[in-house]
């Protein structure tokens, strides 16, 4: 295994033990171990770390690993390297959905939110196909990325309306999730999430050895034998199941999925089959990263999840830039 990967997953599983003994009780570590490994009921801090900080850290690896790759495949597809999920309207589709859920059907819970941004995130990436002419945006990504922009200013603007005109009480909970917290979410959301991801990630890592090949254009694509049509369609089914269940169920999370791709390409380089997965795994770190950041900064309170991850990835995403790193894929 290349030094990189051992040194990832490494820090991986000291933030997983952090998650789990970091928040507004601190739980020292030798409790932290016992709880997972002589689970007692009748103890509140067992019960806190099981039930409550346990998927509190999975959905916090799922979600960021889900986010970056999905950026890995957006840039990848579209040779954009500015590419990441909210382009195609994910993000504002889902935050338009949950603020109807809220206003209109009384949506209270994280799993209700997960319902309703799952089908908007849905139902706003099949519109952008269709207002882009999905069947041809394999070979004029510009198109759908265009139709994905304006679709997102309109349901912007229309998600602003409903929780405006909503009381207070549907306010703050619409902000809660809107700020991409991970706060509360628990076993009801997990396997939703687990098992999208699951799904989509076997058919974005399918299509790595295509992408490697897509990157040197559509024209030596084609003499290479790859079928751009099934690429992008897989490619794209893909995007379409990682963001949506990753912004359903923790709310419109930015910069992982744009900052993560390009930081695995400075590690590992272009080849997708190291690229992608290695995605993954710094998507997993960071966003696990900026939900113990949340917990600390604020304590014994704590912020969303999303705006630590603007926070932490801005920079680096600047820092990129800079470097004119940004334009190598």
């Amino acid at each position: 295994m290349k030094p990189a990967w051992i040194g990832g997953l490494a820090l991986l599983a000291a933030l997983a033990l952090a998650s789990l003994a970091i928040g507004s009780r601190a739980i020292s570590p030798a409790e932290t171990w016992q709880a997972l490994t002589h689970f007692d009921p009748a103890q509140n801090t067992h019960l806190l770390v099981v039930e409550l900080r346990l998927p509190r850290t999975f959905l916090a690896m799922a979600v960021g690993a889900a986010l970056a790759l999905a950026g890995a495949l957006m840039q990848a597809l579209t040779r954009n390297p500015l590419a990441e999920p909210g382009i195609l309207g994910i993000n504002a589709g889902a935050a338009a959905a949950v603020a109807a859920g809220l206003a209109f059907l009384g949506a209270t819970g994280p799993g209700e939110y997960m319902c309703f941004g799952f089908a908007g995130a849905a139902a706003a990436s099949l519109l952008v196909y269709a207002l882009g002419r999905a069947h041809d945006a394999g070979n004029n990504p510009v198109r759908l990325v265009l139709a994905g922009a304006g679709l997102s200013v309109m349901l912007g603007s229309v998600t602003a309306i409903i929780i405006l005109a909503g009381d207070a009480q549907r306010l703050r909970n619409f902000v809660s999730w809107a700020s991409g917290s991970l706060q509360g979410r628990g076993y009801d959301v997990l396997p939703w999430v687990l098992g999208a991801c699951a799904v989509a990630m076997v058919l974005g890592l399918s299509t790595a050895r295509s992408l490697d090949s897509l990157s040197l254009g559509n024209d030596l694509g084609n003499a290479l034998g790859i079928k751009m049509r099934t690429t992008w369609l897989l490619g794209t089914g893909a995007i379409l199941l990682l963001a949506g269940a990753a912004t359903a169920a923790a709310g419109p999370i930015g910069f992982l999925g744009l900052a993560a791709p390009h930081i695995a390409r400075l590690v590992v380089g272009p080849n997708h089959s190291r690229l992608l997965p290695f995605s993954m795994l710094l998507g997993a770190l960071l966003l696990l990263a900026a939900d113990i950041l949340a917990r600390v900064v604020a304590y014994p309170g704590e912020i969303g999840a999303g705006v630590m991850s603007a926070v932490i990835g801005a920079p680096v995403f600047i820092a990129l830039a800079r470097r004119r790193k940004l334009v190598q894929l």
